[in-house]
């Protein structure tokens, strides 16, 4: 048995699960590693997220240069292998009425927790069976408009700040796909001068959406991380996982995420539906939006994280030897030249249509699960 494997078990006895039988779960691209606990009739999941597995963040008043020397967490402003981040994030989410899973047992400092389970029907597998996305997604739309009912907190508890998805991070994000993509699709680093460019025109793009008003971004909501609870009721119908990552950014963010999901095809038919219903329920709720600044700000964050996905997706394959990736990659393409397409990111779209031409989007590599 490995230290770690002794460290789980006897957390689990400590917190009153030593006799449970222990199923681990499928991994994704994280480190963190899951499990379900089973004792009788009851069952909830284990949480293992090794402390020293990923590079630590950054103070929120940490300088750009600071957040550079601790490594890209800090630059992106991604939690790491931070345990109290997610039982605070989870906190904040079930303040709401919302249902995030309740932390029953933790050990912060080793990265173990005991979680409420919140079952199978992840939203990718209920569609897939026939289920109603047009439902579906109304409900999933329904839970960001309660969490944008509010501003983004500074504070998720006393010692977790929610950090602010500042340029940086956002800027960070699409050098990925410069820094990891391109050299696949063309067989060549790209040059210096391309590569000021394009962050050139990001930031430009960026500069006109700052100022917006903030509030809490999951940041990976999609169909793989939102479970159906229709037991439930209202917005505690969507059950929220995978959110140690959240922060304060654009309030079209996690809407894009949703109807521009990278793992399953949403039609542009069924995300409108979707932008539609949010503007909707916002306006009644006593929050109304913006439409056409609204629609601008959701244009510029859609190609931001789908750029961002073109090149986590290639370090996947390339860095961590995860090519089933790379089929993907042709989905955020298309998603990607779609957003392109607004007025507002046309020299972007020529940028890429420059130096990344179509006809190398699509290798045959990328076709390969």
């Amino acid at each position: 048995m490995s230290d770690r494997q002794t460290a789980m078990r006897d957390f689990l006895v400590a917190s009153g699960w030593g006799d449970a039988s222990v199923t681990p779960l499928p991994g994704d691209a994280s480190t963190r590693r899951y499990a379900r606990l089973v004792r009788g009739g009851e069952s909830h999941m284990l949480m293992d997220q090794p402390q020293g597995a990923e590079t630590p963040t950054a103070p929120p008043d940490a300088s750009e240069a600071e957040r550079q020397a601790l490594g890209y967490n800090a630059v992106a402003r991604l939690a790491g292998a931070d345990c109290a981040r997610f039982a605070a994030v989870a906190a904040y989410l079930r303040e709401h009425g919302l249902a995030a899973p309740q932390v029953l047992a933790a050990d912060h400092a080793q990265g173990f927790a005991v979680l409420e389970d919140l079952g199978d029907a992840l939203f990718a597998d209920v569609l897939a069976q026939g289920g109603d996305e047009k439902a579906l997604y109304q409900a999933a739309v329904e839970v960001l408009a309660r969490i944008h009912a509010k501003d983004a907190p500074a504070q998720l508890s006393s010692d977790k700040p929610l950090f602010a998805y500042d340029q940086t991070a956002l800027i960070a994000e699409t050098d990925l796909l410069i820094e990891w993509f391109a050299p696949l699709a063309l067989g060549r680093d790209v040059m210096n001068a391309e590569r000021a460019e394009h962050r050139g025109l990001w930031k430009a793009v960026l500069s006109k959406i700052e100022g917006g008003r903030q509030v809490f971004v999951h940041r990976d909501y999609h169909a793989q991380n939102l479970l159906w609870l229709p037991q439930r009721d209202g917005v505690a119908r969507v059950g929220l996982i995978d959110f140690q990552d959240a922060v304060a950014g654009s309030p079209a963010y996690d809407l894009i995420s949703l109807t521009e999901d990278a793992r399953r095809d949403v039609s542009p038919e069924l995300a409108e539906i979707a932008t539609q219903h949010y503007l909707d329920v916002m306006a009644a709720q006593g929050t109304p939006v913006n439409e056409p600044a609204f629609r601008r700000e959701m244009a510029v964050m859609a190609a931001q994280r789908n750029a961002k996905i073109v090149g986590i997706f290639a370090r996947l394959c390339k860095r961590d030897g995860k090519p089933r990736y790379l089929a993907y990659l042709p989905r955020v393409w298309a998603y990607l030249e779609r957003d392109l397409s607004h007025p507002a990111l046309s020299d972007l779209r020529d940028w890429y249509d420059r130096v990344i031409p179509k006809a190398k989007r699509t290798l045959p590599a990328m076709e390969t699960p």
